[in-house]
């Protein structure tokens, strides 16, 4: 593991590959950490690429540098965090990859920053960026059911529970989301590590209270969240990645994501995978990863 100094935060990741190799920043999602990516990163680096997996704000050893800043857990702060650790780290472009947070940030960059990404993999959600503006329009009823635990983070109770109980909370989250992968309890246990970070649940919190619009951002993310309200194109060829047993963000017949995507675009629907798609499929997110290089 590396530490670095980028931007708000001493951003802690794991490197692997070639130093020479062209740079694929991979981005893991909530509640997981860079551990979604052992096998992924194995058969990059195996391949020639420079694998760079960062653990987000909040997360294991990731610090924020001033006690000043606040712990926003908006989705700006993801996309600057990714945009600073690229500029620390002197990559002037590379192939993002993620899923979840993850898949946002990278999201964020293509979209603001195309001249950065060579290429996109997101999962779930492929334009994973939120309309905040549209935040209270209500969704079909079974979807709003699949967002209960955004709901639950509205109130002090789903504090106090990420608090006391994060373990068993995200324990429970991975099995809703992902019911055929049969990780076991030292899987889980590895990346569980990572929620002991001081700022992770204020992170957590401040994420799924301002995407609705629901508590104020931090004015140093203004800028940015304003030109996310214009939805922006991703003009950078991309590869979306959908788990058909996903139990929170499951794909749609209807591919509403497309329209978002300017370049070369392609969704890939798989069978019998849940949410954290990396971790289960690792062979399908390295091949859409090395379709791009």
């Amino acid at each position: 593991m590396k530490i670095i100094e980028a931007g708000v935060l001493d951003i802690a990741y794991i490197e692997k590959g070639p130093a020479d190799g062209v740079p694929v920043l991979l981005l893991h999602g909530f509640p997981y950490d860079v551990h979604a990516f052992d096998v992924v990163a194995e058969r990059l680096a195996a391949k020639g690429m420079r694998c760079i997996i960062p653990y987000l704000r909040g997360y294991g050893p990731t610090r924020f540098r001033s006690a000043e800043t606040p712990r926003s857990g908006e989705q700006a702060a993801l996309g600057a965090d990714l945009l600073a650790l690229m500029d620390a780290l002197a990559i002037p472009a590379a192939v993002l990859g993620g899923y979840d947070w993850g898949g946002r940030a990278a999201s964020i960059v293509a979209a603001l920053w195309p001249q950065r990404v060579r290429g996109l993999v997101s999962c779930g959600t492929g334009y994973n960026i939120q309309d905040i503006a549209r935040a209270t329009v209500p969704a079909e009823p079974e979807e709003e059911m699949r967002f209960w635990y955004q709901y639950y983070f509205h109130t002090e109770r789903g504090r106090a529970g990420l608090t006391e109980r994060r373990r068993e909370l995200c324990r429970f989250i991975w099995k809703l989301w992902s019911p055929r992968w049969a990780f076991d309890e030292e899987t889980f246990q590895a990346s569980a590590a990572a929620f002991d970070n001081p700022d992770f649940v204020e992170i957590v919190i401040h994420s799924y209270r301002h995407r609705y619009g629901g508590i104020a951002g931090d004015p140093a993310l203004a800028a940015i969240e304003t030109c996310l309200a214009a939805q922006p194109a991703i003009d950078v060829p991309a590869v979306v990645l959908q788990g058909d047993a996903d139990g929170v963000d499951p794909p749609r017949r209807e591919d509403r994501d497309a329209p978002h995507f300017t370049a070369r675009y392609e969704r890939r629907i798989l069978p019998g995978i849940g949410h954290n798609l990396p971790q289960e499929a690792p062979e399908a997110f390295s091949e859409a990863i090395a379709s791009l290089v």
